[in-house]
């Protein structure tokens, strides 16, 4: 960075031992200390500062090659900085701590240049500041035969620094206490060595007091931290337990609820059937049973009491009354029979006795039936066949040529019969007497003669 730096001789390099810069890795050349309270050679400060002699030069920040730091120096350059009089003359003395002054020193510091007792060397890898120096052995040391040479004063070689200048915190001679350092506060040396030494061993021993109670906090912190991760690990497994059996507990539930579900389905599923074979019945009934009758042939009906929820009712009682009357002789009245089954179920039975319309009026503790009232057609007596049920007159008879067949139809030839059923007159098989083809009908034709009664089963719902 800088021009016109001093460069140091071989002989010079050669001439010297102990540390070296921890920049140029060579002997040190008046080196200086930086309010980082590392040390670096001359040449290596001017490189790293402003220029020598830089008309009105200000504190200008620069990084420490050792900790990347940024220091700023004093205004007036390089040669301001604190020279550092023990890495220049007494890098290797061997004989006390420098710093507590109680034991005999047994490393060094070689990035700090100061002696260290064991303790010493403990607590200066433990600070934060001082932990990444390196601290080495005295035996280990190549400049132990320096620990007896006294300090010089770099700006006066021949003066031995014996004074500490209080205002610039650093050791001077006499000549710098009548030069430089004139009118500022000083002190002895020991004075200061043994002030700072007494504040840094108090400093020292609570240090070590907060160290040992650290390290029980930094060991109870790792027991809590193990027991936090066994407590998690234990509730982990405690909820996923949970959450399992809540899961099954969740489909069993959900298991019933279908089940249920599908009973209630099936319930109302045949309850429906039910009602509507029920309902298919009573319109069946009610074509034929209440809508339809013969004259002088007793038929009847059903009736079957519910209750308000649709179920069938299981015991009779109740006040079921029936009329049946015709709508146009109005003295011509059927008195009907109510028969009480028991079992919330009653049969109505009636013979009309004239054929036409009738009104059937049915009501349970006087309120009407559902339809009612509800119209009755009475036809005559049902008229049997007096025939015979067969496919040809002809074949019927005989062959004989007057045998006639009350559905009218004749073969040619002069056969008065009908021919159904031969060649060239495709038929089916019919009665004699009237015609019709269907072997249970009633006969349009003849005399009526008297049949046996029969019973209809005939539903109403309420």
């Amino acid at each position: 960075m800088l021009g016109g730096a001093p460069t140091r001789s071989p002989a010079v390099a050669a001439g010297m031992s102990g540390p070296r810069c921890p920049q140029c890795a060579q002997p040190w050349v008046s080196p200086r200390l930086l309010p980082c309270l590392h040390s670096l050679c001359d040449p290596c400060l001017r490189r790293l500062g402003a220029l020598e002699g830089e008309p009105g030069g200000a504190a200008r920040p620069v990084l420490c090659p050792v900790c990347d730091a940024e220091v700023s120096l004093p205004p007036g350059g390089v040669g301001q900085l604190t020279p550092d009089c023990l890495a220049g003359s007494r890098a290797g003395a061997a004989a006390g701590c420098d710093l507590c002054a109680d034991g005999a020193a047994a490393g060094r510091c070689l990035t700090c240049g100061v002696r260290l007792c064991p303790f010493c060397c403990r607590a200066h890898r433990r600070q934060k500041k001082t932990a990444s120096h390196a601290v080495m052995e005295l035996e280990n040391t190549k400049d132990c035969s320096q620990a007896g040479k006294p300090l010089l004063c770099p700006s006066h070689p021949t003066e031995e620094l014996r004074l500490f200048c209080e205002q610039c915190d650093q050791p001077v001679c006499q000549e710098c206490v009548l030069g430089r350092h004139r009118q500022h506060p000083y002190d002895f040396t020991s004075n200061v060595i043994h002030r700072h030494g007494d504040a840094l061993r108090k400093l020292l021993k609570n240090t070590q007091q907060h160290m040992d109670t650290l390290e029980d906090v930094l060991s109870q912190i790792d027991k809590m931290g193990s027991a936090v991760r066994s407590r998690a690990e234990a509730v982990a497994t405690e909820i996923c337990l949970f959450a399992s059996g809540y899961v099954r507990a969740i489909e069993e539930h959900r298991d019933r609820l279908l089940k249920q579900l599908e009973d209630l389905k099936v319930q109302k599923e045949n309850l429906l059937h039910l009602q509507k074979a029920q309902l298919q019945q009573l319109l069946l009934d009610m074509r034929t049973g209440l809508h339809s009758a013969r004259q002088n042939q007793r038929t009847g009906f059903t009736l079957l009491c519910n209750d308000t929820t649709g179920e069938r009712m299981g015991q009779g009682g109740e006040a079921v009354q029936v009329t049946i009357t015709h709508k146009d002789k109005r003295d011509c009245a059927v008195k009907p029979t109510v028969c009480d089954n028991g079992d919330g179920t009653y049969y109505i039975s009636y013979s009309p006795e004239e054929p036409g319309l009738y009104a059937v009026c049915i009501s349970v503790k006087g309120q009407h039936v559902q339809g009612s009232p509800f119209t009755l057609k009475v036809k005559h007596k049902f008229r049997e066949h007096q025939g015979v049920f067969h496919c040809c007159t002809f074949c019927s008879s005989g062959g004989q040529k007057a045998a006639r067949c009350a559905c009218g139809g004749t073969m040619p030839g002069g056969y008065q019969g009908c021919g159904h059923g031969h060649k060239g007159h495709p038929g089916c098989h019919h009665w004699s007497c009237c015609g019709q083809v269907k072997q249970s009908s009633e006969c349009l034709g003849g005399p009526p003669s008297d049949t046996s009664s029969r019973s209809l089963l005939r539903t109403v719902a309420l």
